[in-house]
């Protein structure tokens, strides 16, 4: 499983203590959800091709009504702490909410 660059934040020897730990794909991903989310720009941007497909079927059988999901997705990126945020999303390679 590819994690694009990133190494697992846990048992990180490499990593200085007193540094706090910035997510590089957290601030992206809410701003995609929140702005442009029925377009799933968010799901593609993380590497989640079949759910954006999905979450753009949704959109449009719904007639647009499912872009409330990607922008509550959004705002929960938006509360959640970066090292969260890379645990459960990048890492974890969870889809949906």
């Amino acid at each position: 499983m590819e994690n694009y660059g990133y190494t697992k934040t846990e048992n990180n020897p490499n990593q200085q203590n007193g540094i706090p730990y910035r997510s590089e794909k957290k601030i992206p991903a809410a701003i995609l959800g929140i702005l442009v989310g029925w377009l799933a720009l968010n799901k593609f941007y993380l590497g989640y091709t079949k759910e954006g497909i999905i979450q753009i079927i949704l959109n449009i059988v719904t007639l647009g009504a499912a872009s409330i999901i990607p922008f509550i997705e959004g705002i929960l990126y938006l509360f959640m702490s970066d090292k969260q945020f890379d645990d459960t999303y990048v890492y974890g390679r969870k889809g949906w909410l």
